[in-house]
């Protein structure tokens, strides 16, 4: 009897790209989107994916001001950059979005990959995930790097 082969793992772009809502089929196409603005629906599909309860977390990533004022653009159906956020904006969100994603992968449910993310951890001095990972492009291999090592069976 011939096993059927488990399905490909997602690479790190498909399943970025899929946690964006965007089409990208690649590293350097999902690079593109993210220069050119993502759209707010982008930061709006993982905020509510990460934070399902908490309408204010989109703020952790783009100030209330700068989002209503690009809420307000998009609503006048301005194509401009106004209404999608910026370069770095975007990059923090798929900053974000990268270790959702694997945080989902080495827990397998939305609920424990939440609480990972939202709980202080003794591998971080006491701070949550998620801070570590907002706070700079420095915390996102210390956090993919405790759960790297959740998805491959080492202490964590």
């Amino acid at each position: 009897m011939n096993a059927i082969p488990p399905p490909a793992p997602r690479s790190q772009a498909q399943t970025l790209s899929r946690l964006l809502g965007l089409g990208a089929a690649g590293p350097m196409p999902l690079m593109a989107a993210v220069e050119t603005g993502l759209s707010l629906a982008a930061l709006d599909r993982v905020a509510h994916s990460l934070a399902p309860g908490d309408r204010s977390f989109v703020y952790r990533l783009v100030s209330r001001p700068t989002l209503m004022r690009r809420r307000r653009a998009h609503a006048n159906a301005k194509r401009s950059a106004e209404a999608r956020l910026s370069a770095a904006e975007g990059a923090r969100l798929a900053r974000l979005a990268a270790v959702w994603g694997l945080a989902l992968e080495a827990w397998g449910s939305e609920a424990e990959a939440r609480r990972f993310m939202f709980e202080t951890h003794p591998m971080l001095e006491g701070r949550a995930p998620i801070d570590v990972v907002l706070e700079s492009e420095l915390g996102r291999p210390v956090v993919e790097g405790i759960l790297g090592r959740l998805i491959h069976g080492s202490a964590a």
